[in-house]
C-alpha cells in the first residue's frame, strides 16, 4: 500500500505561483510513476503532468506546458508541482497519484490517490 498526501494548495491571484507537494509513505515509491491530475466542478478528472519512476520521462498537458514543472525526490519520497503564471482556468482540486514504473496520462491506470488539495485562482 502507498499513502499519498498533497499540500500547498490555496488561493492565488492570476499570474501568481504555487508549489504543490505530494508526500508518499508506505511502500517505497522510488519505482512508482507519479502523476498530478486535477478536477474542476462539473468536469472530468484530467492529467496535468506525469513523471516516470526514474524522472527521465515527463509529460505535460498542453494547457500547462511552459507554466508548470513536475519533479520528484526519491530519497525523500516526494513529488512536486511548481505552478507559475496561474490562470483562473487552473482552478480545481489537484490530486497526486501513483502507479508502478511506467507513467500514464489515463487516471484510470493509477492505483493510489491522495485526498486532493484545492487550488483557486482569482481573476
Amino acid at each position: 500500500q502507498v499513502q499519498l498526501v498533497e499540500s500547498g494548495g490555496g488561493l492565488v491571484q492570476a499570474g501568481g505561483s504555487l508549489r504543490l507537494s505530494c508526500a508518499a509513505s508506505g511502500r517505497t515509491t522510488s519505482s512508482y510513476a507519479m502523476g498530478w491530475f486535477r478536477q474542476a466542478p462539473g468536469k472530468e478528472r484530467e492529467v496535468v503532468a506525469t513523471i516516470n519512476w526514474t524522472g527521465a520521462w515527463i509529460y505535460y498537458a498542453d494547457s500547462v506546458k511552459g507554466r508548470f514543472t513536475i519533479s520528484r525526490d526519491n530519497a525523500k519520497n516526494m513529488v512536486y508541482l511548481q505552478m507559475n503564471s496561474l490562470k483562473p482556468a487552473d482552478t480545481a482540486v489537484y490530486y497526486c497519484a501513483a502507479r508502478e514504473y511506467i507513467a500514464s496520462m489515463n487516471p484510470i491506470e493509477y492505483d493510489y490517490w491522495g485526498q486532493g488539495t484545492q487550488v483557486t485562482v482569482s481573476s
